[in-house]
């Protein structure tokens, strides 16, 4: 203390020369963010895979019972497959727009030749195949999503 009240002009300017100083100090670059981690279905194998057309069915099945017992919606997200278990829930891609949704099987089906899935009206739209009425997609089955 005996200096600061001594010699006021010294100690404004030893602190004027401290935070200067500091000012001076080189700061460290900012440590990147960490990379975010993938979601699953990049990085898990899917248990069962297939690939080829899907078709919707909707207004004229509504109420109809399905192969599980329950009542046919069009606005659930459910579809219909001729072998994957009833319940499970699997991920159908829409190979030309890449849209996909998550859709449980409830039905057998389809039952025209040539295609693999048939899917509830809404989950058509999510996947923007309902005013072509067909389109090519990729069923996939995650362990992840059961």
């Amino acid at each position: 203390m005996s200096l600061v009240l001594r010699r006021p002009r010294a100690a404004i300017g030893l602190a004027i020369l401290i935070a200067g100083l500091a000012a001076c100090e080189p700061r460290r670059p900012a440590e990147p963010p960490a990379p975010a981690p993938a979601p699953a279905a990049q990085t898990e194998q899917p248990r069962f895979s297939e690939t080829g057309l899907a078709s919707w069915y909707g207004r004229k099945h509504q109420g109809a019972t399905t192969a599980s017992g329950e009542r046919f919606d069009a606005k659930d997200l459910t579809a219909a497959h001729r072998t994957i278990a009833l319940g499970t829930l699997v991920r159908v891609t829409a190979l030309d727009s890449g849209k996909s949704v998550r859709v449980r099987i409830n039905d057998r089906g389809p039952h025209r030749r040539g295609r693999i899935i048939d899917l509830s009206d809404q989950a058509a739209r999510a996947l923007d195949l309902k005013d072509d009425g067909v389109g090519q997609v990729k069923v996939e089955v995650f362990a992840s999503d059961q």
